[in-house]
């Protein structure tokens, strides 16, 4: 048929052309014979005039033809908005219902919608938002018990000497299906846990033997029992470690009920001195099993690094944290302080030099710790350096006493210096923190191949995780505590000067707030050993010692503070100056020593920062407070920063962190 129709095109021109022969021959014949010229000119006039009245008629039946296309073309879409088989409705601008299908006014009872807003029915609509933001769907509005996809289509209508305006059609989309198999298939899905007893030997061995093998018994039927309200598969592969799959669904019930298993265990009693803490890592979304796996085991990690009797959650990249409510037990042994030691040795004498690097604004115990791995390097014949940007108040004193001897006039750097002296054989040491952000230099931490971490504070999500070797103990008093240890066996032939002995000390003192918080065995043998190399106690005062000015803002603080909840005390620090980094820990300490306090939080400016310290008797944990602003530390000293707020900003802040610990339970 398209051939026959360009066979007729090509034999039947445009009739313009005929007009145009015709007035050439009717010229021609014009040339030889007037009077028959004449004739053809009237029957070339007639033909135009036929022509024009032809197109015209032909202009006409297409118009007409377009016309009724275009209705028709307007009654099917009518008809078909009309009768889709989805819910339509049809709002204005400010969510004012125009018009809605039989379909949307199906999915309610006896409900006229007409002239009503959109978000009275639908709660989920925000159109002002979806205007804003272009959004052209919404996913899983709940109807009526049933779930809808949403697309959204805004049409903008024109009005006369008016501005633009919008109407909106939304289509709705019934899900309930998919979203029912997507819940279902979300509840089946496996989830991996270790569980781990943190204090088994000590637990076991502080009981009367006749009561051992019941406590064991306890142990086992609590958790066994425990697994089998969640139809989970356990085994015990170790006496204190079990591996557990269960149901996502049920974990979701764990993290409702906050791992209740963990009070159920620490309650415990059969003359233990020490009530049994279990240390819980979850692994759930994990692509494979063995992703599930490895999410447990980097979950119990960071459960025992933050002092156990807490269970981590690891859902991807996101931990989420529950219990952590007891201190940490001190360890009797001292056998992982000499494998450290000896791992230490071999990286010391692997490189060519070693770089030490504490926090930012370093205290006594960072620095301290500092010079202990200093002398340690330089015991195994290794130049050392520590990176020290800018000295505050709270280190003066120690810092001039070293300016005064020669051995330690070159031994503090900068970050550029330090930057400069980067090679392939440098060993960094980063000591008294675990979270790069917080360290003195944080850059250099991807810079170096060799990383070595020593800490004592609860282990943060956002660890430190390249290290070649991490001691990370945190019933430890201090940073300072634990290089004394490692000291003690790094080297057969150990040689501590005075001065470092006494800066060691200081850190312990500092972190002790004098052997009162965190004190246990294993810190006075660590304090012993420096004792006997020296340390004078009266200049270690002196160390710590306070001039008028940090003394009398100390006071300004305590006094301002207020109380809330009875026993939560918090003061905010309205003065700057460079002893401020010093006077906030301090009126935090100071504030314990009011009657009925049993925690303290003195926030103030430092720099453009607002720096936050928190202190605990123990029955409240600040380090938990805490994390929820970004900070950390341990159950009973935590800090935090808080940037691009104000001081009543951050004030309120900390207040809102305290009633949301509260409410979730986990104050005593």
């Amino acid at each position: 048929m398209n051939d026959y129709n360009r066979i007729l095109k090509v034999l039947m021109p445009n009739t313009k052309i005929y007009l145009i022969i015709i007035a050439v021959y009717t010229s021609i014949i014009f040339f030889y014979n007037i009077n028959l010229g004449l004739a053809g000119l009237v029957i070339l006039g007639a033909l135009i005039y036929y022509n024009l009245l032809n197109l015209k008629a032909r202009k006409n039946e297409w118009t007409k033809y377009i016309e009724n296309l275009s209705s028709d073309l307007g009654l099917a879409t009518k008809n078909a908005v009309l009768n889709l088989p989805l819910p339509l409705i049809i709002c204005e601008e400010d969510g004012t219902v125009l018009w809605y299908n039989k379909c949307f006014g199906d999915l309610y009872v006896d409900t006229d919608f007409l002239g009503k807003k959109v978000n009275e029915f639908v709660k989920d609509i925000n159109l002002r938002k979806i205007l804003d933001k272009n959004i052209e769907s919404l996913d899983k509005i709940l109807i009526e018990n049933k779930f809808y996809s949403v697309l959204i289509n805004p049409i903008k209508v024109k009005e006369e000497k008016k501005e633009d305006k919008y109407i909106v059609m939304f289509y709705f989309v019934d899900r309930t299906d998919y979203f029912k198999l997507k819940e279902f298939y979300n509840q089946k899905k496996a989830a991996a846990a270790l569980i781990e007893v943190d204090n088994f030997d000590e637990v076991v061995k502080n009981v009367d033997e006749g009561n051992r093998p019941e406590l064991i018994a306890q142990l086992d039927k609590k958790i066994n029992s425990w697994a089998a309200e969640m139809n989970a598969a356990i085994r015990k592969y170790d006496e204190d470690k079990y591996v557990l799959f269960m149901e996502e669904k049920y974990l979701n019930i764990l993290q409702e009920k906050r791992f209740d298993i963990l009070d159920d265990i620490r309650d415990i009693n059969l003359g233990n001195k020490f009530p049994a803490t279990l240390s819980i890592g979850v692994g759930k979304n994990g692509d494979s099993p063995l992703q599930l796996m490895d999410f447990a085991a980097s979950s119990k990690d960071l459960a025992l690094g933050r002092g156990g009797d807490q269970a981590v959650v690891k859902d991807g990249d996101k931990f989420l944290f529950y219990g952590g409510k007891t201190r940490e037990v001190e360890k009797r042994t001292k056998v992982k302080a000499r494998v450290v030691a000896h791992a230490l040795a071999n990286l010391m004498d692997q490189a060519n030099e070693v770089i030490i690097m504490g926090h930012d604004t370093p205290d006594l115990d960072s620095l301290g710790a500092s010079l202990g791995l200093f002398r340690a390097a330089k015991n195994r014949g290794k130049p050392a350096y520590i990176i020290l940007n800018k000295p505050n108040i709270s280190i003066q004193a120690l810092l001039k006493r070293l300016e005064a001897m020669a051995e330690y006039s070159n031994i503090f750097i900068t970050s550029d210096q330090a930057q400069n002296r980067l090679s392939k054989g440098t060993l960094l040491i980063i000591v008294d923190v675990h979270i790069k952000s917080f360290t003195e230099y944080p850059d250099i931490v991807d810079a170096v191949e060799k990383v070595v971490v020593i800490d004592h504070h609860r282990k943060s999500a956002d660890f430190i995780d390249k290290a070649v070797l991490t001691y990370h103990e945190t019933y430890a008093s201090s940073a300072s505590e634990l290089v004394t240890e490692i000291l003690q066996y790094i080297s057969d032939k150990i040689e501590i000067n005075s001065i470092e002995a006494e800066a060691l000390m200081a850190g312990i003192t500092v972190d002790t707030k004098n052997f009162s918080f965190k004190t246990g065995v294993r810190t006075f043998e660590a304090a012993s050993f420096l004792r006997r190399w020296g340390a004078d106690t009266m200049a270690v005062k002196q160390l710590l010692a306070d001039d008028l000015l940090t003394y009398t803002m100390r006071a300004d603080v305590v006094k301002s503070a207020k109380i809330i909840g009875g026993n939560i005390a918090i003061a905010v620090c309205k003065e700057a100056g460079d002893n401020i980094s010093l006077v906030v820990p301090q009126a935090a300490d100071e504030l314990l020593d009011i009657k009925g306090i049993n925690a303290s939080f003195v926030l103030a400016v430092n720099g453009r920062d607002i720096m936050i310290s928190g202190r605990s008797l123990g029955e409240i944990n600040v380090q938990l407070i805490l994390e929820t602003l970004g900070g950390g530390g341990h159950m009973t000293v935590a800090g935090a920063k808080l940037s691009n707020v104000s001081l009543e900003q951050a004030e309120a802040m900390v207040i809102d962190a305290i009633k949301k610990y509260q409410e979730e339970g986990e104050a005593k």
